[in-house]
């Protein structure tokens, strides 16, 4: 076998063997949360030994992390696509808000995820400085089509990253009501009134002054 097929080989051989690990970190950390979980549990489930998944990842962190990075990408990746189907910045920064929601909304585990809220509950969480500084970076970058946009309607740097906050803190917060049932005690639905927060904010900018 040439040594370039082999390389190719060995890197499928590798990748495989990664997803498989990472799906079986999913269920553990699922039930377990960040915490709870454990290199042992994981490997188990996982079916290698602790010192073979060592192989692969040095702590439950970089899987988490790892579990992370792809989720984000995903959200970036949705993002991206709603925000290139429009053409005017108002209809950019809707189309850029609104997917970000509607990933969470679609994808409520990867909210968990996001927010460590596997059986953790709600309190600071991290996976250690390096992680977090990659995690966060990610982050930005998926949400930076809102801002980019907010900066096309007139909004100054620092007034777009404001609005980026919002459209983040409300969309986080009408989530948590939809995925908890709450939002049925106030009978209207979490997709309207993320559409109506924007189309707010939309419009302020619109009708403020040009520079």
């Amino acid at each position: 076998m040439a040594p370039e097929h082999r390389s190719d080989r060995q890197r499928a051989v590798k990748d495989h063997k990664r997803g498989l690990i990472l799906q079986a970190a999913r269920k553990v950390f699922e039930s377990e949360g960040l915490d709870g979980a454990s290199l042992r549990a994981i490997a188990a489930a996982a079916g290698y030994t602790p010192a073979a998944l060592y192989f692969h990842f040095p702590s439950k962190e970089a899987i988490y992390a790892e579990m992370l990075r792809a989720s984000l990408a995903n959200l970036a990746a949705a993002i991206n696509r709603a925000s290139a189907r429009a053409k005017a910045p108002s209809d950019r920064l809707r189309a850029a808000a609104i997917a970000f929601f509607r990933y969470y909304a679609d994808n409520p585990r990867d909210l968990d995820l996001g927010f460590y809220l596997f059986r953790g509950g709600m309190k600071p969480h991290g996976l250690g400085r390096p992680h977090d500084d990659v995690l966060n970076a990610a982050l930005l970058a998926a949400l930076a089509p809102i801002g980019t946009a907010a900066e096309a309607l007139g909004a100054r740097r620092e007034e777009a990253n404001v609005l980026l906050v919002e459209v983040f803190a409300h969309a986080a917060g009408l989530l948590l009501l939809a995925h908890t049932g709450r939002m049925r005690l106030f009978g209207t639905s979490a997709l309207h009134l993320m559409q109506g927060f924007v189309d707010g904010k939309i419009a302020a900018l619109t009708a403020k002054p040009k520079r």
